[in-house]
């Protein structure tokens, strides 16, 4: 069908050439009417007039390559300006970039293996840093899968080793309730509530007294609280 459809056979065509151009002619009378068949009416109009498939198939062509222009141009923009924010999945930023790509080699987008993994690396957040700068200084050679697996087993690995954030949460005295990994004790003042932390390594400010000879960071203080965590 890729050819143009004669009117008529030449004078002194055999039987068997007749045959072959009645059978030939009915095939294509029905694939035409198949293809306006699966068109709206609106699109059916456009084509009804051209009598043979290759033109219409032609006609298609130039029709729809400017469709397929411009969702290439919309799923490369997509793909360029994709970010995963800090704290979101990896696994589903890596499916969402792994289905832009695929969707770009179908639209013949005409990237290269390198440019796919250069660009999901830039659209990691600021935690992933450790694991560019590794990737790149060892020249990892490695397919869009295959770092997306790796990407992913480094999220685990890094939210596993994460210390603790000496982070105290306020105690709510009206929903009665206490938030957070604190040990609370009653100070001397009135009102106010001492919450003693049970690590310390990395509290950022410098010891204060905390009663009794006690010494301490603070961390956190309001009117309500003050957060202390203990020297070792």
């Amino acid at each position: 069908m890729d050819k143009s459809l004669p009117q008529t056979l030449p004078d002194g065509s055999s039987s068997e050439e007749r045959e072959k151009f009645e059978r030939w002619h009915d095939d294509h009378c029905k694939v035409r009417r198949i293809i306006l068949a699966s068109m709206s009416n609106d699109v059916q109009k456009q084509y009804d007039r051209l009598d043979n498939v290759t033109s219409i198939l032609q006609r298609m062509k130039e029709v729809y390559a400017i469709l397929d222009r411009h969702t290439r141009y919309v799923a490369t923009k997509e793909f360029f300006k994709a970010k995963m924010t800090e704290g979101s999945s990896m696994q589903e930023h890596g499916v969402k970039m792994l289905s832009l790509m695929e969707k770009l080699e179908d639209l013949k987008a005409g990237l290269d293996n390198d440019t796919y993994i250069d660009v999901i690396l830039q659209s990691l957040p600021p935690s992933y840093d450790p694991f560019i700068v590794n990737f790149n200084m060892n020249g990892l050679e490695t397919s869009i899968k295959e770092l997306i697996n790796m990407l992913v087993q480094y999220k685990a690995m890094i939210k596993k080793s994460k210390p603790s954030v000496l982070i105290g949460e306020a105690y709510s005295k009206a929903k009665g309730k206490r938030v957070g990994r604190w040990k609370r004790k009653k100070g001397k003042a009135k009102g106010k509530t001492i919450v003693v932390a049970k690590d310390a390594k990395s509290a950022p400010v410098a010891p204060v007294r905390m009663g009794k000879g006690k010494r301490g960071w603070v961390l956190s203080s309001n009117r309500r609280q003050t957060i202390y965590a203990p020297l070792p």
